[in-house]
């Protein structure tokens, strides 16, 4: 079936128990059109199928290249069933834009399921993919106003061999459900793995015109954009071989479900990410949440990576090695930052929990760090400083490596080394001299080390920190509100008189870290205890 009209024609193509087959070239062909409108009959099954090779009249065509292809914009609407077989490449295609209205829609491609080359529009839709290149995807690289995806709804079942949505400028999606396997998810990521090398710092360049980092092996990412994404609306479930939510630019998070599994970043952005609202649930990654700039302001956000929870601008920490499926690069002005703001953050790394190659700032919210039981990395790390003026912050790790907040801080933190590893789900509690609870937390690691800053540690004021014990309140991720504790040992009793107090089971000690390279050791670094592990 072959359209070709006038420039400005509108054709309407109404699909009614269709079975339209091609074995040499594009069953539905829009050679020349004002704009194509495939209607699906309501209750009607069509069927869109064609063969493995084409045959073109000249040596050099190359299209058209799938099964319904059109040089106009084209529009699909109506309630009915579309089943598309794209044997030779693409399934449905459009060299303009690409707008889909309504209808289930069944694609399987050789290659890419559906693409637009200007914009790709989505209001409503009942869509499955089935691709062996990308699911959804958007090309057009010259026009910084084209090449984007839009999604307003619908229903997506999206399985790529490659990326299974991916715009060429930007990803805007404002609600939907969204099942997404790529690159054979994030169990197959191991496979795609490779020396990539370490990562490198950019200068800031247009999204449209920089590198990739896909030059070495197929990107197989969830969602992908090479300037932004914006999400403000849907539930993901997303399990992906290489990063989940991939941006060469930024990323807005507003709202939405995300739940993610990735073998490689969960969410990455190589200048910045804003996390604004909804839920994000990253149940594997190698690295949680990465970028050069990142602000959390709301939302509930929960990170299980086997390296650093959340990492501001990468740096010499093998984190590009490990088998990782692919190389990031961020976009760094120097001014590297996590500023924290707001939201319920809850993090479980094996590596560093909150790393910041820069400076961390934390005025509200909740911070859970459960960081590495080795001594190579630590709950906290930031090369810069960390001020915390608000907020409630437990995190608990190892002791090799480990920081507490800056000095300048407005608020108090206290930081207790243990001489032995405790136990997994053994209570911290910390109580004031009046007996009121300020902490009640059971990690759920392993831990020699805890950072605990509250806005109810006053300074000049008394406290008691006890281990063991139990609570009658109640628990959300260790975190115990309410209730009565009881039935633990004393460990020690303090007094605040500094931003930070560093305390043993022998008490408060100099006001630095009391473990082997703290103050007192050559190579100590102010508040860090990890020379050797400095980052450029």
């Amino acid at each position: 079936m072959v359209v070709e009209v006038a420039n400005k024609g509108i054709v309407k193509l109404v699909l009614n128990e269709m079975q339209i087959h091609n074995k040499d070239s594009a069953p539905i062909y829009v050679k020349k059109a004002g704009k194509a409108i495939i209607s699906l009959q309501d209750g009607t099954e069509n069927m869109v199928t064609d063969g493995e090779n084409y045959i073109f009249s000249e040596a050099s065509e190359d299209e058209p290249n799938a099964a319904i292809f059109s040089k106009a914009d084209l529009t699909i609407n109506g309630t009915g069933t579309l089943r598309v077989k794209g044997n030779y490449n693409n399934g449905i295609s459009s060299k303009d834009d690409l707008k889909i209205l309504g209808g289930n829609i069944h694609i399987a491609s050789a290659d890419d399921g559906l693409m637009g080359r200007d914009k790709v529009l989505v209001k409503e839709g009942n869509i499955r993919i089935e691709a062996g290149g990308d699911g959804i995807k958007s090309t057009n690289d010259t026009d910084p106003l084209k090449g984007f995806i839009a999604i307003e709804a619908g229903r997506f079942d999206i399985t790529a061999g490659a990326d299974a949505i991916q715009a060429k400028t930007s990803v805007l999606i404002t609600g939907g459900d969204f099942d997404i396997v790529s690159g054979g998810g994030s169990a197959n990521a191991s496979e795609k793995a490779g020396n990539m090398g370490k990562r490198s710092f950019e200068s800031v360049e247009s999204p449209l015109t920089a590198e990739t980092d896909e030059s070495e092996s197929q990107s197989t990412k969830g969602i992908k954009a090479s300037a932004d994404i914006t999400i403000k609306g849907g539930k993901f479930n997303i399990d992906s071989a290489d990063d989940a939510i991939h941006s060469n630019n930024s990323i807005t998070i507003a709202g939405g479900d995300i739940s993610i599994a990735s073998g490689d970043d969960g969410i990455h952005g190589d200048a910045s990410i804003k996390i604004e609202g909804g839920k994000i649930n990253i149940t594997k990654s190698y690295e949680g949440i990465e970028s050069a700039l990142i602000s959390i302001i709301d939302g509930e956000i929960y990170v299980v990576s086997k390296d650093d929870g959340i990492n501001v601008a990468g740096g010499k920490d093998q984190s590009a090695l490990q088998g990782r499926p692919g190389q990031n690069n961020f976009r760094s002005s120097g001014n590297n930052r996590l500023d924290i703001d707001g939201g319920y953050v809850v993090i479980d790394a094996a590596g560093d929990g909150l790393d910041a190659n820069g400076s961390i700032y934390m005025n509200a919210g909740t911070v859970i760090v459960n960081g590495p039981m080795n001594n190579g990395n630590g709950a906290l790390d930031y090369d810069g400083v960390f001020e915390i003026n608000g907020g409630m912050l437990i995190a608990a790790g190892s002791s090799g490596m480990v920081q507490a907040p800056s000095e300048q801080s407005k608020q108090y933190s206290i930081n207790m080394m243990y001489s032995q590893m405790q136990e997994a789900g053994r209570i911290v509690h910390l109580q004031d001299s009046k007996g009121n609870t300020i902490v009640t937390f059971a990690p759920q690691k392993s831990y020699q080390s805890i950072v605990i800053s509250s806005p109810e540690l006053k300074k000049d004021s008394s406290y008691t920190l006890y281990a063991g014990g139990t609570s009658t309140g109640n628990e959300k991720d260790g975190l115990y509100t309410n209730g009565a504790y009881q039935g633990g040992s004393k460990i020690v009793d303090f007094t605040i008189t500094d931003s930070v107090t560093w305390l043993s089971e022998a008490g408060v000690t100099t006001g630095r870290n009391p473990m082997p390279g703290g103050p007192n050791n050559p190579g100590f670094d102010g508040n860090r205890n990890r020379p050797e592990k400095r980052k450029e």
